[in-house]
């Protein structure tokens, strides 16, 4: 058992530093079922397979033609006159024994209409390539599920993405430059007692200059508040007096000159964000005023549950705070007093979450649940986590396709540019419009390209006017569209096929922020935009 826990760890090594053993047995616990294994399709379940996601089922009722092995790498010439789904599902599973692979063939039309509780199984549910019909029909029955439907188009040089979510929790969101939480504005008792501790006075030329910086800044910032000011230095101007104030302490030489004292340095080079006021986030502070945490039952997620314990803490035990993270940065100091200071920050976020775990047990209690139903660990996962917590909530497809709820603000202002991404997504709602109307999808012969474009332009007016969408479409995206043919270009399915993978993981993990809730990639600029529809 610890050989192979060994093996694996030196297998997915580089992505256990992303997300952890936590994350990854989030992957390998989970279920994806894939749509059509069209070029995108693979290469989305290849960057799902890789990592070491625990199962895949593909559903395709599609045979492979000799344009399936042109643009996808999981088809050889083998596999003409195959089941697409079989196929891929033969090759894709070589490239990771651990992961378990099945596929159904079966349109998913007909599935939705013998069996729409198949889909309820799986994790996350990815469709590529799908008509707007199937993806409004499968939308409803995943929103009703709760289960995660992400919908992936390559088409020509456009990539497409969108999330449909109704609420997506995030607990380790792993925000860029997130700022350490040292509360030397508002020490705890502890860390008080721990800063009394040092005399920088009467300190050996070695111990001054292996002082962690937090002790440093901490010291001058008490003899600053109590000998000039009364409050932090807030703006610029107070901010350079007290960098000044920190380099008088530096000792001098015989001839008095400044000793190299690096942990000084480290101390005035943090003093923007040290002197940063402790306070609650705004995102954090919407999510305890948000009806669920408000109103715990007994169906209420654990998120949920989590929220209000720690919401109640902040109100008692943490007086106005939220839970002590508990980490440190690396810092220069010697390793005694490196790792005193680090027990000290370690015991009060080990205490705090005590504290959150008892107001999880009291919350329980009062809804009938076993108090050992979320387990202690998640609970300080989670006080670690406080401070970034996020909630991602999509609009469902039906409110993006209707004439009543479509977000035409967003539209509208998106196109004061009218070579905004947003013209892509219009373009693609054409088309689709196209396809109920022809069956097919436009240029998709050569022949076709002439008359196609004409019948598209009138599909692009059909749609802004049902729409109300004052908008102008340049009629040299009509004509883009037309030549495009459908087409699905390998490097374009191979980005969309990375991107929409991360996203994936990112629901099944909840780990990271997904976008919200739609993605449009343009090949032919290699830029990218997310919009709110």
């Amino acid at each position: 058992m610890a050989a192979t826990k060994a093996s694996k760890e030196q297998k997915y090594d580089r992505q256990l530093r992303l997300w952890g053993d936590h994350g990854q047995e989030s992957l390998e616990n989970a279920h994806v079922c894939l749509i059509n294994a069209t070029a995108t399709g693979t290469e989305i379940l290849k960057n799902l397979v890789l990592p070491g996601i625990g199962a895949f089922t593909i559903v395709d009722g599609h045979t492979v033609t000799g344009e399936d092995v042109g643009n996808n790498f999981f088809l050889s010439q083998e596999s003409i006159g195959k089941n697409r789904g079989q196929a891929a599902t033969e090759l894709l599973q070589e490239l990771n024994s651990d992961v378990s692979g099945n596929f159904v063939e079966e349109m998913p039309d007909k599935l939705l209409d013998s069996d729409p509780e198949f889909f309820h199984r799986f994790s996350a549910v990815i469709g590529v390539h799908l008509p707007e019909s199937t993806c409004l029909r499968l939308g409803s029955v995943l929103w009703s599920a709760s289960v995660p439907f992400l919908i992936c188009k390559t088409y020509g040089l456009i990539g497409y993405m969108r999330l449909v979510v109704q609420e997506h929790t995030v607990i380790e969101s792993h925000p860029d430059n997130s700022l350490e939480d040292l509360r030397l504005d508002r020490p705890f008792l502890e860390l008080s007692s721990h800063i009394h501790s040092y005399n920088l006075d009467s300190m050996n030329k070695k111990d001054h200059s292996h002082t962690p910086w937090i002790i440093i800044f901490a010291k001058y910032l008490d003899k600053w508040l109590n000998e000039l000011k009364q409050q932090p230095p807030k703006n610029y101007r107070e901010k350079e007096a007290f960098r000044k104030f920190i380099r008088e302490g530096i000792l001098k030489n015989e001839n008095g000159v400044p000793e190299d004292e690096e942990n000084f340095e480290e101390a005035i080079k943090n003093v923007n964000t040290a002197v940063n006021p402790t306070k609650i986030p705004g995102a954090v502070t919407d999510l305890f005023n948000h009806e669920q945490c408000n109103h715990i039952t007994h169906e209420t997620p654990s998120f949920w549950v989590m929220l209000r314990a720690v919401k109640e803490f902040v109100s008692n035990e943490g007086r106005g705070s939220l839970p002590v993270r508990g980490t440190i940065p690396d810092m220069i100091a010697d390793s005694q007093k490196f790792v005193s200071l680090q027990n000290v920050y370690r015991t009060k976020a080990m205490e705090d979450a005590e504290a959150v775990c008892k107001h999880v047990e009291s919350l329980l209690q009062s809804v009938g649940k076993p108090v050992d139903s979320i387990p202690e660990k998640d609970i300080r996962l989670f006080c670690k986590n406080a401070a970034f917590l996020r909630v991602v909530r999509c609009r469902s497809l039906v409110e993006e396709y209707s004439v009543d709820t479509v977000n035409r603000d967003e539209i509208t202002s998106c196109m004061d540019n009218p070579d905004s991404e947003m013209v892509f997504y219009l373009m693609l709602r054409a088309v689709d419009r196209f396809y109920q109307q022809h069956s097919r999808y436009p240029g998709v012969y050569n022949y076709q390209v002439e008359d196609d474009i004409s019948k598209l332009k009138v599909c692009v007016t059909s749609l802004l006017q049902e729409f109300n969408l004052n908008v102008n479409i340049k009629d040299d995206y009509i004509h883009e569209f037309c030549r495009y043919g459908a087409a699905e270009p390998h490097t374009v399915a191979a980005f969309l096929g990375g991107s929409a993978a991360q996203e994936a993981i990112k629901v099944i993990s909840h780990q990271f922020v997904p976008f919200n809730n739609t993605f449009i990639y343009n090949a032919m600029s290699q830029a990218s935009a997310t919009f709110q529809l």
